[in-house]
């Protein structure tokens, strides 16, 4: 059911690779809530995609930009106004990518080169979009602006290795709101190796399971519209009550630990 929540919004949603994506979910919600926007990727990303696909079923335009590249950001803010004939109202960053564990490095021998390019990528463009629209004077008053992160920022996890330190970046950057979400079935995360023993893990710990990649789209939505204007400087946990368990019964359980004893 829709309510209309971003009718006359206009917005930029970066990161959609194809159905299995948060941004994806989160394009498909706003345009169902009356949102027109633009949607981008990077150039490489976009071939590897479906974005196509989304940009039809949204009847949305494509503005293809390397978050990491000035330039291309602000020809991405520009051409967005354009199109949308006005100031932006909302944006999505959904860009995160390592190197490292792409190939499988450990965390104790990092390769230095490949971290800063995750850091460039995953966190600093963050600051750069910002930097941009801030420069272009490209968002409108009461606009909204909103990160996906993890809690590997907060907490250890062996199998994210130097994204925990780049989604740590990430949410210092901010000064705005963080979406730090569930594990998630997106091609991105069942990429990580061990990722399906993690997801399983968290839904059992989490005492309503883990947030789906719908779930947080329609919490975006929230995010995006004028009914949490109020909500800025958060980092805002979504899921399912994870981050505040310490140990559920089901894992007890499964450890062989009877309740009571």
């Amino acid at each position: 059911m829709a309510y209309n929540l971003l009718k006359g919004k206009k917005g930029i949603i970066t990161g959609a690779l194809d159905a299995n994506s948060i941004a994806w979910k989160v394009a498909e919600k706003a345009h169902e809530e009356g949102a027109t926007f633009v949607l981008t990727n990077a150039p490489i990303a976009m071939r590897m995609g479906e974005i196509k696909v989304l940009a039809e079923k949204t009847k949305s335009e494509i503005v293809p930009a390397d978050a990491t590249n000035v330039d291309e950001l602000t020809n991405l803010f520009m051409a967005s106004q354009e199109i949308l004939g006005g100031k932006i109202d909302f944006v999505l960053h959904s860009i995160g990518m390592s190197v490292n564990i792409r190939k499988n490095v450990p965390y104790t021998s990092l390769n230095y080169d490949y971290f800063m390019k995750g850091i460039d990528v995953s966190a600093m463009s963050f600051h750069k979009m910002l930097a941009v629209a801030k420069k272009l004077d490209a968002i409108n008053e009461w606009g909204s602006v909103v990160a996906l992160t993890y809690m590997a920022a907060q907490r250890t996890y062996p199998f994210y290795t130097d994204m925990a330190d780049i989604k740590a970046m990430l949410e210092s950057i901010a000064r705005i709101n963080t979406v730090s979400q569930s594990p998630t079935k997106t091609t991105a995360g069942t990429g990580i190796k061990g990722f399906g023993d993690f997801y399983d893990f968290a839904n059992s710990v989490a005492p309503l399971g883990n947030a789906t990649a719908e779930d947080c789209a329609n919490y975006c939505i929230t995010l995006f519209s004028d009914l949490t204007r109020m909500v800025t400087m958060q980092n805002l946990f979504h899921d399912g009550g994870y981050s505040s368990t310490g140990v559920s019964m089901e894992v007890l359980t499964k450890l062989g630990v009877e309740p009571g004893v």
